[in-house]
């Protein structure tokens, strides 16, 4: 039987487009069955939630159980990061595509969480081992759905939090999390004619813009608690606080949680340095204070700089703390890596 799903009002005009471009994949794919004939579907506990899986119903180099380790790794990685995971149910749909890696995702807010996400046929477990794009993708479930002009910060905390939570779990190297930081931070920079993170909509900004927001305010929420709590505290606030995928919230809502549970003003200030004017960010004095360089294409480290235990803080994950609404809303997608829109 074909579900009906209520459609919200659509509200700009870029978004609208991926919207009903991808409207009928996601409305075939609340449908279960529909989606893949034949195909399997299993269900996995994760901490604090479950994820329903669907894997593909054709030939692949990666069997059932490689596509479910791969799940559960990603979904502990960001469960230890979020301190549980940030849905009660995840529906997740594996698809079989070409090549031989993990393909495109997307999230959408529907039955409480949905990701749509392209395995290639000839992935190996060397592949998923590396893979960034799950992990990215349930990093959106985190975070509730803001307005348009907000969709920086939307993508720049899974394109900030995705490395650093796969450090933290193990599954990343340290040194591999500041050499992409180092190496794409800048294409966030604000550019000529540039209105601030909620009036440039550049793949850049919004991207990486919206990570060097993220970045800034872990360095300065430690400084000012003295390495007590940082941004992982406060998004581990708005979580709690009921703030995920598909929950319709104001921003200033989610930075005041955030604020208070870190016990500084650091979302909200930075915020408004930020929002509606170019607020270039001196990355080259903030590798230096952490104790980063980038030489011969290699990461060194000065654990005699001024912020190195913040830099090793950021990534150890040393810290110990201890009914949704059914619809169907604009996704959020994969593409920081590769400029895609």
């Amino acid at each position: 039987m074909t579900q009906v799903l209520a459609v919200p009002p659509l509200r700009q005009t870029w978004r609208n487009l991926v919207f009903l471009l991808a409207l009928p994949i996601a409305l075939i794919a609340t449908s279960g069955q529909q989606l893949q004939p034949g195909s399997q579907t299993r269900t996995l506990q994760v901490p604090g939630g479950e994820i329903e899986v669907t894997l593909p119903d054709e030939p692949m180099a990666l069997s059932s159980a490689d596509l479910l380790t791969w799940v559960k790794n990603c979904a502990g990685a960001v469960a230890a990061y979020y301190g549980r995971f940030p849905v009660d149910h995840l529906i997740l749909r594996i698809r079989a595509g070409s090549g031989s890696r993990v393909g495109h995702g997307v999230t959408y807010p529907t039955r409480g969480g949905l990701i749509l996400i392209t395995v290639g046929r000839e992935a190996t477990t060397q592949a998923l081992a590396g893979d960034w794009v799950l992990t990215h993708e349930m990093i959106h479930l985190a975070f509730p759905s803001m307005a348009d002009e907000h969709h920086w910060i939307e993508e720049g905390l899974s394109t900030y939090v995705e490395p650093v939570a796969r450090a933290q779990a193990g599954q990343l190297p340290v040194d591999e999390v500041w050499k992409q930081f180092i190496r794409l931070m800048p294409q966030g920079q604000p550019g000529a004619g540039d209105d601030g993170l909620d009036h440039t909509h550049t793949w850049g900004r919004t991207y990486w813009g919206g990570a060097m927001f993220c970045l800034v305010a872990d360095v300065r929420i430690r400084e000012r608690t003295k390495n007590r709590k940082g941004l992982q505290d406060a998004l581990r606030a708005i979580v709690g606080n009921g703030g995920v995928i598909s929950e319709d919230w104001e921003i200033g809502r989610a930075l005041a949680i955030g604020d208070k549970a870190t016990g500084t003003g650091v979302l909200q200030e930075l915020y408004r340095q930020m929002r509606d004017k170019p607020f270039p960010v001196d990355l080259d004095q903030l590798w230096n204070n952490l104790g980063l360089a980038l030489v011969d294409g290699a990461v060194t480290f000065n654990d005699k700089a001024p912020e190195a235990t913040i830099r090793r803080a950021i990534t150890s994950g040393s810290q110990k703390r201890g009914a949704r609404k059914e619809r169907l809303m604009s996704p959020r997608s994969n593409s920081y890596l590769s400029g895609e829109n």
